[in-house]
């Protein structure tokens, strides 16, 4: 009994050499701020972050419940607050002062700290999405904090089995990163990846769900991007419902969703809104506007380099005429002209919103009517980039956006060293680095790699809702069956 003893009066000892070189630490920051408190037995020291800390709270609903307080086991008891806990570990302790929390102790007593949260809430109000705005639909978007996130999904799915598991991610950081999923339609085996990847990040910094797109994904020296970013939330209640998995990150303003097909990223979640036979037009037209920002320059450039009897008769004069005062070859004069485009539109986009309108429209009119009259570029190279740079905007997803901006340029080298051969050379390139991509282990051109004719009908055509009974195969979902269509197809009429 006298060793036991012995052992209790040096581990006390021990906590409390902790306490005070946590206490010393703490106070090297004028951030933190300790006084103290006069309660009904004892004298209290309290201590917080001024910058984390919502004082209102601790004026209004800790002080004044404090006086009645006379041992500290009773704390829980006596503060009207739903997260107030005891603790001895000073490094626990250290984390939740760095969240929020007040740190509450009796000075004669080092045994047991209080810890109450009281942390301050500096959020922007949720707003209109801005990149994937519609004119049809809801019009809410994520914001950068992750409470208000999960309550914009949880809404629109109240259901218990929408499951969420939060970690924390960075050392540095330590941001909080939840995943979301439907328990008993979601895959486990996709939930599994997805977690376990996010399990064994060693960085230092998650300051984005931007940085964990790029560490998560399957292949990381793709340009394409493997999983969707979306600051809608009905875009990611909708998805849940299909099987997929969310990430939700603390401080983003955007969430992932996973496992994707490359033909998703083509799909604006407003075709959902309209008719089908209008979202199917606009789709097309989307992958139209695609396959045409990629090969018109390099076409031109190959055709005008080795294939002079491709251009049209009643055409040819037209190109003579505006070529015969250029000095460059057409692989300069095109690529003067993509980099002319990607200068104006990066100007554009960092400059304030009304500067850089004005910047990408004057910028635009003076370089292009300059540069032609000049003699540099032809009036129909200017038509033709101006059309492919415009057409590079139909990609609802902005990540895709900018992958195409960057494959332009390996095709215009291609088709100047070897005409159209060139450009049917990077096109099977470009199709077989597709062919080996993945999103979390799942085929990236699904449904038409691997052959999927179920998942047709929601790809580069979107059918009625009532012949999308079963979710997609792509997901390997638990519960395949979204609806029974016979009953779908009844209407009981007055």
């Amino acid at each position: 009994m006298r060793i036991w003893r012995n052992k209790r009066k040096t581990d006390r000892s021990d906590e409390d050499h902790s306490f005070q070189v946590l206490l010393q630490r703490l106070t090297e920051s004028d951030e933190f701020t300790q006084f103290t408190y006069a309660s009904r037995s004892s004298t209290l020291c309290i201590g917080y972050y001024t910058s984390l800390v919502d004082t209102e709270i601790l004026h209004r609903d800790i002080l004044p419940y404090l006086k009645e307080l006379e041992i500290m086991n009773a704390l829980p008891n006596v503060l009207p607050i739903e997260e107030v806990s005891l603790e001895k570990d000073a490094t626990k302790i250290q984390e939740q002062l760095l969240r929020g929390f007040i740190l509450i102790f009796d000075i004669n007593n080092l045994n047991q700290m209080g810890l109450a949260k009281a942390s301050v809430e500096r959020t922007r109000q949720v707003t209109i999405p801005e990149v994937e705005f519609s004119v049809v639909g809801p019009k809410e978007a994520f914001v950068e904090a992750l409470d208000t996130n999960i309550n914009l999904v949880r809404k629109r799915l109240p259901l218990a089995d929408l499951v969420i598991k939060e970690m924390q991610i960075g050392n540095l950081s330590k941001t909080r990163v939840s995943v979301l999923y439907i328990d008993g339609i979601a895959n486990q085996e996709n939930v599994n990846t997805v977690v376990q990847r996010l399990s064994e990040l060693q960085v230092d910094q998650i300051n984005d769900s931007s940085y964990l797109t790029q560490l998560i994904q399957d292949n990381q020296n793709s340009p394409f991007p493997q999983l969707i970013d979306t600051e809608r939330p009905d875009r990611i209640a909708s998805v849940l419902g299909d099987g997929k998995i969310a990430i939700l990150v603390d401080g983003a303003p955007h969430g992932l969703i996973g496992p994707t097909t490359f033909f998703e990223f083509f799909s604006a979640f407003e075709d959902y809104f309209l008719n089908w036979t209008v979202a199917s037009f606009f789709r097309l037209v989307r992958f139209f506007a695609v396959f045409f920002s990629i090969l018109i320059t390099p076409i031109y450039v190959a055709v005008l380099t080795y294939h002079y009897e491709l251009i049209p008769k009643d055409m040819l004069s037209t190109l003579v005429t505006s070529r015969s005062a250029i000095p460059l070859p057409p692989i300069m004069e095109a690529v003067v002209l993509e980099l002319t485009i990607e200068l104006l539109r990066e100007a554009g986009a960092r400059l304030p919103t009304k500067v850089g309108q004005t910047i990408g429209i004057v910028g635009g009119i003076v370089i292009g009517t300059a540069s032609v009259e000049a003699g540099l570029t032809s009036n129909v190279l200017l038509i033709i980039v101006a059309l492919g740079a415009l057409a590079s905007f139909t990609t609802p997803v902005y990540q895709m956006g900018n992958t195409i901006r960057l494959i332009r340029f390996p095709f215009l080298l291609m088709a100047h060293y070897i005409g159209l051969l060139g450009v049917a050379v990077s096109f099977c390139f470009l199709l077989i680095h597709l062919l080996r991509l993945s999103s979390l282990g799942r085929p990236f051109l699904e449904p038409f790699y691997p052959l999927r004719v179920q998942d047709l009908k929601d790809s580069l055509i979107r059918l009625p809702f009532s012949m999308q009974t079963k979710r997609p195969i792509q997901e390997q979902t638990e519960d395949t069956m979204r609806f029974n269509p016979m009953k779908a197809k009844e209407k009981d009429d007055i």
